[in-house]
């Protein structure tokens, strides 16, 4: 019997997790959008699994992505964060997730959520599932756009190259490539999230 096909080869159980129940399933709250906005950006550079294995760290060490509360945060806190051992301890990083958390409160202020706005990013058509990993683009016109605007509300770290990895993420695109095992249920979930949007 041959192997369940996935979107990269791991044997990491953190990993298969994430592939298998969250990567590319559409992701509508608020938090945990910002949750993913940051920890995309705090990746950058690094291996996604070092953000996995940190992910609980970070979910503590950010009041697990709670705009109003992360938007408090000060420079004390800013020391705080630099000094814990358990997260990615950047500063430019650090500071752009706080930048985000208020970004995201500015969005609410003027009637808006994070997640109409990066949902209205979604490509008008989908494209042709990617054949394997070197398919997938690292950046597209959509994800462009989408960064271009997000710096546009004052949000920070997310270049184009981010502004795609968060559209794979939170399920605005899918790019489970053909015959992965989980590609035709994200797809549903997708067209369902799309459908009561």
């Amino acid at each position: 019997m041959s192997e369940p096909i996935r979107c990269w080869p791991t044997a990491d159980p953190l990993y298969v997790a994430y592939h298998d129940d969250e990567w590319g399933r559409p992701v509508r709250d608020e938090d945990r959008l910002l949750e993913r906005l940051c920890l995309e950006a705090f990746q950058s550079g690094l291996a996604w699994i070092t953000i996995l294995r940190k992910r609980e760290n970070f979910r503590a060490a950010f009041a697990q992505f709670d705009p109003e509360a992360v938007a408090r945060f000060g420079g004390d806190d800013v020391e705080r964060l630099m000094a814990d051992a358990g997260i990615v301890r950047n500063r430019a990083k650090i500071e752009a997730a706080i930048a985000n958390a208020r970004a995201t409160l500015a969005l609410h202020e003027a009637g808006e959520t994070l997640g109409a706005l990066l949902w209205s990013f979604a490509p008008e058509r989908e494209p042709a599932p990617p054949r394997s990993l070197h398919d997938m683009p690292a950046t597209t016109a959509e994800s462009t756009a989408l960064a271009r605007e997000l710096k546009r509300r004052g949000f920070r770290f997310v270049g184009p190259t981010t502004a795609y990895a968060l559209m794979q993420a939170t399920g605005i695109v899918n790019d489970h490539v053909e015959g992965c095992i989980v590609r035709e249920a994200v797809e549903a979930e997708r067209r369902s999230s799309r459908a009561g949007w």
